[in-house]
């Protein structure tokens, strides 16, 4: 009936929405979110969707992994924390699988303009704050200009948005002389504005990404994917920190916390050090099933007490996403973690479409590097980008039909 509702294209709409709205605003992306889960809770057909759910591999990994932390919670003496730390690890089994069930293969093109398009006025504010057209807001400032969040999330962020770009300009036979100047001048602009902000995790993240492209360009030829990187990877580093003040300082002070860190670990590296070496301690006592799910802090606090020479060891976070995981929920959590990661890899490598192969390897291949460096699907930006993209890419069109 004309004018009736059309709940599909409400979905999309919100979708594309959401695409935009996730690098730009917390509130406004939250809100979207809402909409779009009471609109599923409500929609009814819940046999059909929990078929569709229960059907991917990757979903089922992705549940058992929150189910965990919810087990977790069992052996756990704060349980406040406890309960902290499974909200936060709610995309797992709310968003994501909603999001699986909604998305449409005829839309992807339109949730990823929709990104890049506010990806786009995210770097235009930083370039306007860094050039001091307009006064410093939010968390941009001439020093570090990176607006709507801080640059722990952008840089991995602008990462993931220039690959893309980079993907449109040397695997899309399609693109017009006119797209191709303009996605060139974008991805150029994007890489100049990862080195006049100050997240070193997205810039060896944006290394990262540049090996995985140059594989991907040679059709993961060997020799070739590596003289040109062996070539690439150098001048872009040697450039970057002979024109970026900010990239030199941040290169600098990392490389004095690794050699001053028997001296003084009160450093972002040196901190980093501790908690993994805090981390370990905690692992061995616990190999299994780990610490619980809430009780990260104090048992760091316990085990920082009982080593005066490890100093700065406090934390709720040890800035490390396999070790967050292998402290709270032992090995048995760590290899549900991995899972979801193998099964995207699997799914990806099959994929008759290049870009949904290409983009669906590189995504998890790039959280494993900056993993490393922080807990990225522990904050609400990575985790967000990284759960909405995982709804498309790894979802079956043609067996979900």
């Amino acid at each position: 009936m004309p004018g009736s509702f059309n709940l599909d294209k409400t979905y999309q709409f919100l979708l594309i929405a959401l695409a935009f709205l996730m690098p730009l605003t917390v509130f406004g992306a939250n809100l979207v979110i809402v909409i779009i889960c009471l609109l599923w809770i409500f929609s009814g057909q819940y046999k059909l969707k929990i078929h569709e759910i229960i059907k991917s591999k990757l979903m089922l990994a992705s549940i058992v992994f929150f189910s965990l932390h919810v087990i977790g919670l069992a052996w756990t003496e704060d349980l406040n924390w406890g309960l902290h730390i499974v909200h936060k690890m709610w995309y797992f089994i709310g968003l994501w699988p909603i999001l699986f069930t909604i998305v449409r293969k005829n839309y992807i093109k339109y949730y990823v303009i929709a990104f890049l398009l506010a990806i786009t006025i995210t770097e235009v504010f930083s370039y306007l704050v860094w050039f001091e057209v307009i006064p410093q807001f939010k968390n941009a400032t001439v020093r570090n200009p990176t607006p709507f969040m801080n640059h722990i999330s952008y840089n991995p962020i602008l990462t993931f948005a220039i690959y893309l770009v980079l993907h449109e300009v040397f695997f899309n036979i399609k693109l017009g002389k006119f797209k191709f100047f303009i996605y060139s001048f974008f991805a150029i602009t994007m890489i100049f504005n990862m080195f006049i902000t100050g997240g070193r995790a997205g810039q060896v993240m944006f290394f990262a990404m540049l090996i995985i492209l140059i594989f991907q360009f040679f059709n993961y030829e060997k020799i070739k994917s590596l003289i040109l990187t062996l070539v690439l990877i150098p001048v872009i580093f040697f450039v970057a920190y002979q024109t970026s003040h900010l990239f030199e300082v941040r290169v600098n002070s990392a490389v004095s916390d690794i050699v001053s860190y028997e001296v003084s670990s009160n450093t972002s590296v040196g901190k980093r050090v501790n908690y993994a070496l805090n981390s370990w301690d905690l692992i061995k006592e616990n190999p299994l099933i780990g610490v619980g799910t809430g009780d990260l802090p104090s048992e760091f606090k316990k085990n920082s007490a009982s080593n005066p020479n490890r100093e700065f060891t406090t934390t709720t976070n040890p800035h490390n996403m396999y070790n967050l995981v292998l402290v709270q929920l032992g090995l048995v959590g760590f290899f549900s973690f991995l899972s979801i990661f193998y099964y995207q890899i699997k799914q990806s490598v099959v994929s008759p479409s290049k870009f949904i192969r290409d983009v669906g390897i590189t995504l998890p291949l790039l959280y494993f590097v900056i993993m490393l460096a922080d807990s990225y699907l522990l904050g609400h930006f990575t985790t967000l980008i990284y759960v909405f993209f995982s709804s498309f890419l790894y979802k079956d069109f043609e067996k979900s039909k």
